[in-house]
């Protein structure tokens, strides 16, 4: 790994949280990856920032910042810290200026699925538990999925209003691994994103849970951000 970047900082999305990142955490660790994991409270977009950006403060050097899901929105607003070197997104939103999740999801391709997402209960949102190993980790066994389901972070309403201000893939490298198979960010979406912050694009045959089911496809991604760096 000479002259390449070793700092990784992981964002999890909306209802999970960071301990998602377990497997591709030790792949990474592994190869020789100092790894930090953001347990960011989801609850702002602006208390997520300034929740990554401590954790891009104590980084040792330039360092590769991932975002899966809202993680992506997390990322793009907070990637403009000095340390980091480039983004990579997994099955992730990527605004541009002005956008948020809910500016995203407003208008769904034909025929894409809804995902199960429960009316708000005191400012906080939640899947369906029965419909969340089908919407969220179809590719995960079922006590998998249903640890997911019963763990699940309640994801502010603020935080999917909150809108990126100075998008970081405009002016930092960017990757993004396509989950073709999600079935709450349409991948058609993903795709559009992608190709609009200029990203280096892999697809990847999975669920939205893709960073869990394939943490081997994703390790490759971030290997391959941090030798371009």
């Amino acid at each position: 790994m000479s002259g390449s970047i070793t700092n990784v900082v992981l964002v999890h999305g909306g209802f999970v949280d960071g301990s998602g990142w377990a497997r591709l955490y030790h792949l990474l660790t592994a190869d020789g990856f100092r790894v930090s994991v953001v347990q960011h409270p989801t609850i702002s977009l602006a208390g997520d920032v300034a929740a990554t950006r401590e954790v891009l403060d104590a980084q040792d050097g330039p360092t590769i910042l991932v975002g899966h899901s809202y993680g992506g929105v997390v990322v793009s607003e907070s990637g403009t810290h000095d340390k980091v070197a480039a983004l990579v997104y997994v099955a992730a939103f990527a605004p541009d200026k002005g956008e948020s999740v809910n500016t995203l999801i407003a208008d769904p391709p034909p025929g894409a699925p809804v995902p199960p997402i429960l009316p708000p209960v005191n400012g906080f949102l939640f899947l369906d538990r029965d419909k969340f190993h089908a919407s969220f980790a179809g590719d995960l066994p079922a006590d998998e999925a249903a640890f997911m389901a019963d763990s699940q972070l309640p994801w502010g309403v603020d935080a999917l209003g909150g809108a990126v201000t100075e998008p970081a893939w405009r002016s930092k490298p960017s990757y993004y691994l396509v989950a073709t198979d999600d079935r709450m960010i349409p991948p058609p979406a993903q795709r559009a994103m992608a190709q609009r912050a200029g990203a280096q694009v892999v697809e990847v045959p999975g669920s939205h849970s893709v960073y869990v089911s394939r943490p081997e496809a994703v390790a490759e991604l971030i290997k391959k951000a941090a030798q371009a760096g």
